[in-house]
């Protein structure tokens, strides 16, 4: 059927394209927006300081390859930690004739999900080693109550990223290592929010339909498989002293997948062709990052560590999808991410041989700010609070746990979406983590 240019113009047209830009941009966001760092439990006791150069970590696989070649011989590691994630709204939204929108604050749109780490390691000689990983560095899941004030942003936001990573090292001399890895990624997205059709129908002139006066709904899905690489540097300038540097490339995914509706029958007729379902397809990158870590022994007791991490979140300044529907032009919008800091300290303390004990503090950056902040992920600066334990009753066999406390920044949310319903108030945010793992050494 052919449609009135008073009830559906172009910019209405796009409304829809534009949520689901927003959903697929903001659903990467956490931990220096959607980056994960639990990889280790270990390195998590003691808020990652020294990460890329501790020496008794099967994590350097993937936080620094070059650091392999000084692990005591082939082992695997078993890591799993559970995140926890608080997110409470508080505040009001508008509709796009300024009236305000009516549901709930979404109750706690964070919860709980495990994130596992595997780690083999395989010393070829003295100055060759290989090692391989299975991790998940990406990630984040919010989910809001049905209905709620904010529906128009998100409703459900999943997005899993685990990585497969194989790296080489190699000794150059005493003091100076190199390792590289190869890293494939499969990115995979589950986004969902309401959508305000009648505001896309009421259009220039106001008619029967007003906006919130018919919710549709759509989910998104994609995945992709992408790759890319890392390399490291290992220098030891004393017998006390580790310096690591290790560098991890952007990884480009071309997600496709499906964008499925939800569409009141009574309005369905006057939207038809768009608003049906079809296939999609965005750009998603994960970004680089680098980071310096020292590790210095003290004694046969005491060592102390700190890092220093820079991730370039402005290569991720805007988000565009196209629809294979001819009906739905593509979307482009714009966020605007800016490049963040992570910083630790932190250090080992062995009360003998068998148990050590462990602690760190650090501060994690968030790219985002508040005009385009979204509840899908309120993310928000952190700050870390860690402890950790080691047990190792023999020298093939040690168990490790750790605890960290994020205290998160208020996250502030003034935006406003294609269909004009802007969200405006705060996050009460916080995360606990915790985690177990396992090595086991031949």
């Amino acid at each position: 059927m052919t449609i009135s240019p008073r009830i559906f113009t172009l910019p209405a047209l796009a409304a829809l394209p534009l949520a689901v830009a927003v959903g697929l941009g903001a659903g990467q966001a956490h931990a220096s927006a959607f980056q994960l760092k639990e990889n280790s439990v270990k390195a998590m006791g003691r808020a990652f300081a020294g990460a890329g150069a501790a020496p008794d970590d099967y994590a350097v696989v993937v936080n620094n390859p070059a650091a392999m070649l000084d692990l005591p011989g082939s082992g695997f590691q078993f890591d799993v930690t559970a995140i926890q994630v608080s997110a409470k709204f508080s505040g009001s939204g508008t509709d796009a004739l300024g009236r305000p929108i009516s549901g709930g604050n979404g109750g706690d749109g964070g919860g709980t999900k495990p994130v596992p780490a595997i780690y083999y390691v395989a010393p070829i000689n003295d100055r060759f080693s290989l090692g391989a990983a299975l991790t998940v560095p990406f990630g984040f899941v919010t989910d809001y109550n049905s209905g709620w004030v904010g529906r128009y942003q998100a409703y459900k936001s999943d997005l899993q990223v685990p990585a497969l990573t194989f790296s080489g090292a190699f000794r150059l001399n005493d003091a100076f290592s190199i390792g590289l890895s190869a890293i494939a990624q499969r990115a995979k997205a589950d986004l969902s929010n309401a959508i305000d059709l009648g505001a896309v129908l009421a259009g220039p002139t106001q008619g029967a339909i007003l906006p919130q006066g018919a919710d549709g709904r759509i989910r998104m899905t994609g995945h992709d498989w992408a790759y890319g690489w890392q390399a490291g540097l290992l220098w030891k300038p004393t017998d006390a002293n580790r310096i690591g540097l290790n560098y991890h490339s952007k990884i480009k995914h071309e997600l496709s997948g499906n964008a499925t509706f939800q569409v009141p029958a009574a309005v369905a007729p006057l939207l038809d062709p768009a608003f049906t379902n079809t296939r999609g397809h965005a750009t998603l990158n994960t970004p680089a990052f680098t980071e310096l870590s020292w590790w210095h022994t003290v004694n046969d007791r005491l060592s102390l560590g700190a890092s220093v991490a820079y991730t370039e979140w402005s290569s991720f300044q805007a988000l565009t999808i196209d629809f294979d529907n001819p009906a739905q032009p593509p979307a482009s919008e714009p966020f605007g991410w800016r490049d963040t800091w992570f910083g630790s300290i932190g250090g080992d303390y062995k009360l003998n041989e068998v148990w050590t004990l462990r602690a760190g503090l650090a501060v994690d950056g968030t790219p985002t700010h508040a005009d385009t902040r979204t509840p899908r992920v309120p993310d928000a600066t952190r700050r870390w609070v860690s402890v950790g334990i080691g047990y190792k009753p023999s020298e093939t066999l040690e168990i490790n746990a750790g605890y960290t406390h994020l205290f998160v920044n208020d996250a502030h949310v003034d935006t406003v979406n294609a269909t004009g319903n802007r969200l405006t108030g705060s996050f009460d945010n916080y995360s606990n983590l915790l985690g177990v793992s396992g090595i086991v050494r031949f």
